[in-house]
């Protein structure tokens, strides 16, 4: 399972608790990080191997606290050649998301690790996105 490739998502958690965007606007932002990132990178053999096995992609969407955890990550990955796209909303200029290419996850583990699963909270419950 350790080799499995994996795509991750990570998303600032302040965005809906204290900024308060909806779930559909977090959607949309780990959306966008995705596919422009797969775009960038359609020509990677990873990539290609991830996405012939539609019904198999593996995608982990992790909580990253706000913008300064953000692009310090964004900095880390660029300087340890790991591809990625920092999603920045347009035309507010925030950046809100970042999505790793696909990689096997043995090789990006360490980076995005502790950081733990996506959890939103919604009417005082708390849901796993």
């Amino acid at each position: 399972m350790s080799n499995t490739v994996v795509q991750y998502v990570l998303l600032r958690s302040d965005l809906l608790k204290e900024l308060g965007w909806s779930i559909g606007a977090l959607v949309a932002q780990a959306c966008h990080a995705s596919t422009a990132v797969l775009h960038l990178h359609k020509d990677d053999d990873v990539t290609i191997q991830y996405l012939n096995d539609l019904d198999n992609m593996h995608k982990v969407v992790l909580e990253v606290p706000n913008e300064e955890s953000l692009k310090k990550l964004s900095v880390k990955l660029q300087e340890n050649s790991i591809a990625h796209k920092l999603w920045i909303e347009q035309p507010e200029n925030i950046p809100t998301c970042l999505a790793l290419k696909p990689y096997p996850k043995d090789e990006v583990k360490k980076f995005v690790g502790k950081f733990k699963l996506y959890k939103a909270t919604l009417a005082g419950k708390e849901t796993k996105e």
